[in-house]
């Protein structure tokens, strides 16, 4: 395995720096927002455009890529998200900042294709799955690490947009200094929303209220955090604890999925979404512990529920297929994440704070009955057809690349749905 990570350790430390940044970035924006007095809904917004520039850089960068060259890219990518956030501490209006997080998601989108194409060239086939874990685990890490930082300091001074600028500076040394070789072309994927529905429907329908429920909590959580009294500390906790149990759910909810019907799975994990928004809406939690209980009850619902829904969809494909239909399921929910931060930032802002769990628990429930629909009208896959599960991030922060590189499969330069 080390002869494996030494080669990719510079990628692992530029995206370490890169997700470091972000962690900071993410968290640092609702937050000084609401102190600044911004809406619920204009901090919804961020998440938007964020999507709205996410969804952008995965169609448009193999192309940018192909023109100018994988380093040159990166680093311009790295250049300009770290002049957003710099730009953001200098114009401090809500509009400003969701044009410069839009901007931002687009270069993060971006970078990360990169890097996961380069992990890819890097690595042998069949250790390209143990490799994907790693490189998660450090984005987890260095994102948890980022916004955990937030608690060191004031977050109403420049301190803490300089300190994300400069990370985002130094990802662009490690991929800057490196001498390996140019990855091949990155894999682009066109969507077709027939294909999609006549493969699963349940997998596209699922994964656009994924979207929206997870790009809701993600964007608006700190909002929540902070307008119910926690402190800093607590909110930092508040946000991250979610994508930890996500991440922890995940091994559990693998081993079901793959031993029995994949949209069970997500019928229940889905319920268990909604006992935690219920317990928000009904108990409408003050204290610290009970909060932080309920988030991590949450989060760990709703991002694991991402990796069931792309299994379940490959399970239907045909061979050969299953990038087109992940790379359409990605984009599906960058759709529902454009939607979800908007909706519930409207609805928090004109029926209060807890508005938020309401939008993720007709996101849930949305899920639940149009599941329980088609298990009444589709027999699952046997056992034979059945593809492995397989742990993903969360749909945000996962690429076209992520694909190849988690199954460990080449991944092609461009790939269409079939009509």
């Amino acid at each position: 395995m080390l002869r494996q990570l030494l080669p990719v350790s510079a990628l692992f430390l530029g995206s370490a720096f890169l997700l470091f940044g972000g962690g900071i970035n993410g968290l640092i924006l609702p937050v000084r927002g609401t102190s600044e007095g911004f809406s619920s809904l204009s901090l919804g917004m961020l998440g938007t455009g964020w999507a709205l520039g996410y969804v952008s850089g995965c169609v448009l960068t193999a192309g940018l890529v192909s023109r100018v060259g994988h380093i040159r890219a990166f680093g311009a990518m790295a250049a300009v998200a770290a002049i957003t956030i710099l730009a953001s501490a200098l114009l401090i209006t809500p509009w400003a900042w969701i044009v410069l997080r839009g901007i931002c998601g687009f270069c993060f989108a971006g970078t990360a294709m990169i890097v996961e194409s380069w992990l890819s060239d890097r690595t042998d086939p069949e250790a390209r799955g143990r490799i994907f874990g790693i490189y998660t685990m450090v984005n987890l890490g260095a994102t948890t690490a980022g916004q955990m930082m937030l608690t060191l300091g004031d977050p109403n001074g420049f301190a803490f947009f300089a300190l994300a600028a400069i990370f985002y500076c130094l990802a662009l040394v490690p991929t800057a200094v490196t001498s390996s070789s140019t990855p091949p072309p990155l894999a682009s994927v066109k969507l077709n929303m027939r294909a999609l529905w006549r493969n699963s429907s349940v997998s596209v329908f699922s994964v656009f209220w994924v979207g929206v429920s997870n790009a809701a909590f993600g964007t608006l959580a700190a909002v929540y955090a902070e307008r119910i009294g926690l402190v800093l500390a607590a909110i930092a906790f508040f946000t991250s604890l979610p994508i930890l149990a996500g991440a922890v759910m995940q091994v559990p909810v693998g081993y079901l999925s793959d031993r029995m019907d994949r949209r069970k799975v997500l019928i229940g994990i889905a319920v268990l979404a909604l006992l935690a928004d219920a317990g928000f809406l009904v108990l409408a939690p003050e204290s610290r512990d009970l909060n932080l209980l309920l988030a991590s009850v949450l989060g760990g619902s709703i991002y694991a529920m991402y990796p069931v829904i792309v299994a379940h969809a490959n399970d239907h494909a045909e061979p050969g297929t299953s990038l087109q239909i992940s790379g359409g399921l990605l984009m599906t929910y960058g759709i529902g994440s454009i939607v979800g931060p908007l909706l519930a930032g409207w609805a928090m802002e004109d029926l209060g704070l807890r508005a938020l769990f309401g939008m993720t628990a007709l996101s849930h429930i949305m899920i639940v009955l149009f599941t329980m629909y088609r298990i009444t009208r589709r027999e699952a896959p046997s056992e034979a057809e059945k593809t492995v599960f397989q742990p993903a991030t969360a749909g945000r922060t996962s690429t076209l690349q992520t694909m190849p590189l988690r199954n460990g499969d080449p991944a092609p330069g461009t790939a269409e749905q079939p009509a």
